[in-house]
């Protein structure tokens, strides 16, 4: 079994899906914004800015920065009801329709009345978003909260932002542990950039589609056809028989990790391909492939589950 996205038809379109102007925090123009990720070479980027009160519930419209070779998807950063730390949740929306109904969140403080998390999120969804819970870590969140989200389709396993300038970046807990319970996700790595300090060009989305078109993009997220990197390419993934077999750019390690303990590595100067047994996964219900370079960067597959609980080797399946 491939894993998703690496024997889909089209080619890898690199993107962020998580950033802001001075529509809400960050400091550049929506238009600078995008000029920038189009000058470091993305194929796209989503201007995400605080759908809330405090900034006049702004959804950026950046369709008049696309050209030919880059493009643009509309989104943007949702916030309501708190987590269990009395904080407002924030939910990363990609792909909403320009006249996405506001929630009741003058700021970003938590009052009563106001719409759940969970049903903004599901509102989201139903809207036409890939929606995604945001920097776990940094947020504080908790399991029980992360539990209450049915409608995300995917955790942020990376934020920039959240790394690299306050090293709370990681979501990887959060995801393992929803993974372990049944639920089906993604992952996605994201710079989070306001342009204020260097959040920026460290965290993306490697997408795989025909054409670099907003609708193919979404499309391509919503099935999972992609995978997240700081820097590492991932060439190929395969369940097979053998293991776990991966071909990337040249790394210090390739690692698979499943639910609980279960993880392997291997391990070498400038790897490029590797088969990882699966001894280990005997009990665990879902698989990922983390790649890592000398430099400590990672890029991420994303999860591929198996059937029940059975010995990956004798039985995988389709996620």
């Amino acid at each position: 079994m491939i894993f998703p996205g690496f024997d889909a038809p089209g080619r890898w379109w690199r993107g962020n899906l998580h950033g802001h102007s001075n529509a809400s925090d960050g400091v550049l123009t929506a238009e600078e914004v995008c000029r920038r990720y189009a000058a470091e070479g993305y194929d796209f980027t989503c201007v995400t800015d605080h759908f809330i009160g405090l900034y006049g519930y702004p959804m950026t419209d950046t369709v008049p920065f696309r050209r030919n070779d880059f493009t643009t998807i509309i989104g943007a950063e949702l916030h309501s009801g708190a987590m269990a730390n009395g904080e407002l949740w924030h939910i990363l929306a990609v792909g909403l329709p320009m006249d996405f109904a506001p929630p009741n969140a003058p700021d970003f403080h938590a009052a009563e009345g106001m719409e759940s998390a969970a049903a903004l999120a599901r509102r989201a969804r139903d809207a036409g978003a890939f929606v995604a819970i945001a920097h776990p870590q940094w947020s504080g969140l908790t399991l029980e909260d992360a539990r209450t989200i049915d409608a995300a389709h995917a955790v942020e396993i990376y934020n920039h932002g959240c790394g690299n300038c306050v090293a709370r970046g990681d979501g990887a807990s959060i995801a393992d542990l929803l993974l372990s319970e049944g639920r089906d996700l993604t992952l996605i790595a994201t710079d989070d950039s306001h342009f204020s300090e260097p959040d920026h060009f460290g965290g993306w989305v490697m997408v795989r589609a025909e054409e670099n078109t907003p609708e193919a993009l979404l499309a391509a997220l919503k099935a999972g056809t992609f995978y997240s990197s700081q820097g590492p390419e991932i060439r190929h993934a395969a369940l097979t028989p053998a293991g776990v077999e991966v071909e990337c750019s040249a790394a210090a390690r390739i690692i698979v990790q499943g639910q609980g303990s279960a993880a392997v590595a291997v391990h070498g100067e400038s790897l490029t391909r590797a088969t990882v047994p699966l001894d280990r996964f005997r009990n665990s219900g879902w698989l990922r492939v983390t790649v890592m370079d000398r430099a400590g960067r990672c890029a991420w597959t994303n999860p591929v589950r198996l059937r029940g609980t059975s010995r990956p080797a004798e039985a995988p399946s389709e996620i």
